[in-house]
């Protein structure tokens, strides 16, 4: 979570003294005097390992390769942003299980993080998020075809594995999960000695400090996937294997009704907001609602509902969001591919039959059988809406909360004087706006937070007395940017578990006897991004595919000692289409040839 998104775009490398002769933008000169393609290379200090194998695997072809290693993901973002770079070595985590996320926002014309703008590629993508089974798999196998081999939009690097550390001196490791999209699992994890889960805090890790908002629809980046995640529960959750459940969530249960357009989910009513008071969690005493759910879904996919909104994009296939109150509804209603009515399929798990749908929030009692449910329709059919909302932006916000902050009109937004709900800036120690302003439907809530890490405490209104209710009382999450550094932290009992475990220090965790090593397969895949406004990379399939050719992802997996996979895409996790990028040396001469024919 990770993922939820680790984007990593990637900048160019000023080399020494940052001094640019007309050597550097012309390239320097073949034996025939012709000058040589120049490919500028955008990336992060963290990547350095990758870019250097981009750099010679085009030198080899032909090619004369400027890097610029930017320190941290503002620089490099900046450098993005103007467009200063022919190729972005990037990052992608499918954080909701699903292929649609994989390729929508990023490659659909006005996706999120998308700079490709190309019609048939959005008729693909949306064609392939209606279809299921074999037809949903041909029709993805079009869209790579199209994305990667036909206009080169990307090129493939490798398919991370996942690889945790765990201090299991003091931490239970058979509480700590480790989910293919899911970002971390907070509430389960223990410590050895159960009588320090209340006094003892558990120390986390996180290489980025700034943190890009804590409303959970305004950011899906590595700042705030995992923190957002955990502060705010959803409708449905993902397993460990990306199964969609409604364990751990909001709904008792839900269920898809015939035709695949409607989804209903009935709620659970032992979990009210927290909110922070004198830097501490107290129980507001607000029931996290259906209204609630209506209100935070609706802007969720509202482009408009704030400024900024990193997240619209994953549930613009909501088309309505809607409280039930008519339980003949529910019992006319047959599920997808069942005779069962809706409402059976929602009593299942119940700690009282239903006996009516409340009106509303005041009259809900699940004891006595007042149930709320809400129903959400798709246009058309599209299962995968179920993926999205276990996504962190499903979170669900206080509407009394975000309306009481959120006063600022969206389209005049000024961020140097109007304060959003979820501003970092409102819980970091030292700033002129620093006053707790959140309301936490999860399992934790964010006390405070420096530049040296975040204070979290458990919501104390969560699932009381479940096997749900957060285990431990405090949690830390530490900054420490640097991965090697953070691995020596984790040896010293600095910190209790490293999400992500370099392939180069496996061996490291291995030998340590007060460690332990998780693995799983991951849904990351490393790919280059182009260029895709004012670069001849722009403006040439042919020099983009001469790019394409000269990667060799052997040469990835051989330094990686075997523990990458191939790709071909984003997609390459979640759905096997059958193809291989493989490299070849002939046919980038002759694409070379044609670009400068």
């Amino acid at each position: 979570m990770k993922r939820l998104l680790v984007f990593l775009f990637i900048a160019v490398l000023a080399l020494a003294g940052c001094v640019q002769t007309k050597t550097d933008v012309e390239g320097s000169k073949d034996s025939k005097g012709k000058g040589k393609k120049v490919i500028e290379v955008l990336g992060m200090a963290a990547s350095e390992e990758d870019m250097n194998i981009v750099r010679d695997q085009l030198v080899k072809n032909g090619f004369d390769v400027k890097l610029n290693i930017q320190p941290d993901y503002g620089s490099y973002s900046a450098q993005k942003d103007a467009g200063n770079y022919d190729l972005a070595l990037s990052s992608w985590t499918t954080v909701t299980g699903n292929p649609d996320y994989a390729v929508r926002g990023l490659f659909k014309t006005g996706g999120d993080y998308s700079i490709v703008s190309d019609s048939k590629l959005d008729a693909l993508i949306e064609e392939a998020s209606t279809l299921s089974g074999d037809e949903a798999t041909a029709k993805y196998k079009e869209l790579e075809q199209l994305l990667v081999f036909d206009q080169a939009y990307i090129a493939p690097l490798y398919i991370s594995n996942k690889y945790q550390g765990i201090y299991s001196e003091l931490v239970n490791p058979k509480t700590v999960h480790l989910p293919k999209s899911r970002a971390q699992v907070w509430e389960s994890i223990e410590f050895n000695d159960s009588s320090k889960n209340a006094t003892e805090p558990l120390i986390l890790h996180q290489t980025i400090d700034s943190l890009t908002s804590l409303d959970p629809i305004k950011g899906n980046d590595g700042s705030i996937n995992t923190l957002n995640t955990n502060m705010y529960v959803r409708l449905v959750n993902l397993t460990d294997t990306d199964e969609v459940v409604s364990n751990g969530s909001l709904s008792y249960d839900h269920a898809i009704a015939e035709g695949n357009q409607e989804y209903y989910f009935i709620l659970r009513d032992d979990i009210n907001f927290a909110a922070v008071k004198d830097g501490a969690a107290v129980d507001t005493g607000e029931l996290v609602s259906a209204e609630d759910v209506v209100f935070s879904l609706n802007r969720a996919k509202n482009p408009k509902s704030v400024p900024d909104h990193r997240t619209y994009s994953l549930h613009e296939n909501i088309e309505t969001v809607e409280i039930v109150s008519d339980l003949a509804e529910l019992q006319k209603k047959k599920i997808a591919g069942s005779d069962q009515s809706v409402l059976d399929a929602l009593s299942q798990n119940l700690p009282a039959s239903v006996t009516q749908l409340a009106k509303d929030k005041g009259t809900v009692n699940n004891a006595s059988g007042a149930y709320q449910v809400v129903k959400i329709t798709t246009p058309t059919p599209f299962p995968q809406v179920l993926n999205y909302l276990a996504h962190q932006s499903g979170g669900i916000v206080s509407e009394k909360q975000v309306t009481s902050i959120n006063t600022y009109d969206v389209a005049s937004y000024n961020p140097d004087k109007d304060i959003a709900y979820g501003d970092q800036a409102t819980v970091t120690e030292g700033t002129a706006t620093y006053n707790n302003h959140l309301y936490a439907s999860g399992p934790y809530i964010l006390v405070k937070k420096n530049d040296y890490e975040a204070q979290f405490v458990k919501n104390p209104a969560y699932r009381v007395g479940s096997e749900y209710e957060p285990k431990i009382a405090k949690i830390n999450v530490r900054f420490i940017a640097d991965i090697d550094s953070a691995l020596s932290a984790l040896r010293n009992g600095e910190i209790h578990v490293l999400q992500t475990v370099p392939e180069t220090k496996l061996d490291i965790v291995k030998s340590d006897t007060k460690l332990t090593l998780n693995t799983a397969d991951s849904n990351a895949v490393s790919y280059l991004q182009m260029n895709t406004s004012g670069r001849a990379v722009s403006d040439s399939v042919d020099l983009r595919k001469a790019i394409l050719y000269s990667i060799n992802q052997n040469e990835f997996i051989s330094y990686y000692q075997g523990n990458k996979k191939p790709a071909v895409s984003t997609l390459s996790p979640l759905v096997n289409t059958g193809l291989k990028l493989e490299a070849d040396s002939k046919k980038v001469k002759e694409y070379l040839k044609a670009y400068n024919d």
